[in-house]
């Protein structure tokens, strides 16, 4: 199936591993030049030399998503480099504050929703009059099945369930603009250096009990397939899909393993 994604130019936002720099690297395949970003400035130059060394474009830079002023910039300047902008993937996220509400202060449900809901937000606005004068284009918010399942972070639950709402309510919004909006909603995904690779070393007993119980599919998702679900989104072979959540998750049951 052709994606129809050659020439087109995309920014990511946290491409430099797990979701986002396999989302970065499948558009990269694709045939698409690059925005990408993060917050480590190393890791940035890392990604965007491999990627680079691939044929592909690539524009990046070292950026605070939390930061409005900054990924403003960083969006401006990827038109500019690129020119123009057809696709955004809104990867970057995170949570502060421990796993229960008194574990939590004010300040850890500003971080959260500010790295989920508020940088998704951003990044869209920044973006939208780039793709309108494309002509139109795709974005993908990177939610969580925490969105619409309960887990022991209830501020991270709260914002990736906002996102998600963000991305229903800015497909109707920026509809007739011909930009697409969705969110994608992954289960938990297995990575080198990721926290579930963690969790997994520090108790494997554990660990392997709970993927018995909670993993119909007897396993974890891999950042690949998530990322092939995103480029489909993003291609015009998804052109009547926009307002909407897909879920990634292997029928996954709950998203979080008790006592982390």
């Amino acid at each position: 199936m052709d994606l129809e994604l050659s020439g087109r130019r995309a920014l990511v936002t946290g491409a430099t591993r797990g979701l986002g720099r396999a989302i970065a690297d499948r558009l990269a395949g694709e045939g698409c030049a690059l925005a990408i970003c993060a917050r480590d400035g190393d890791a940035v130059e890392l990604a965007a030399s491999e990627i680079r060394a691939r044929g592909t474009t690539v524009h990046h830079g070292a950026v605070d998503v939390t930061d409005t002023a900054a990924l403003e910039r960083f969006v401006a300047e990827a038109g500019e480099a690129l020119g123009g902008l057809d696709l955004v993937v809104a990867n970057a996220g995170g949570a502060a504050g421990g796993e229960r509400l008194e574990d939590t202060t004010a300040e850890d449900w500003r971080t959260t929703f500010g790295l989920n809901v508020v940088h998704a937000a951003v990044v869209a606005r920044a973006a939208v009059p780039l793709l309108r004068a494309a002509g139109g284009g795709a974005m993908v918010f990177i939610a969580s099945i925490s969105g619409d399942r309960p887990q022991p972070r209830a501020q991270y639950a709260a914002a990736k369930a906002a996102e998600i709402h963000l991305a229903a309510s800015l497909g109707r919004e920026l509809g007739p603009d011909n930009i697409r909006v969705n969110a994608l909603s992954p289960g938990s995904i297995l990575f080198p250096g990721g926290s579930w690779e963690r969790r997994r070393d520090s108790d494997p007993e554990a660990f392997a009990a709970w993927v018995g119980d909670e993993f119909p599919l007897g396993r974890f998702g891999h950042a690949e397939e998530v990322a092939d679900v995103a480029c489909f989104l993003l291609s015009a072979r998804a052109s009547w899909i926009s307002g909407t959540n897909v879920v990634v998750d292997g029928a996954q049951n709950q998203p979080g393993m008790a006592g982390w």
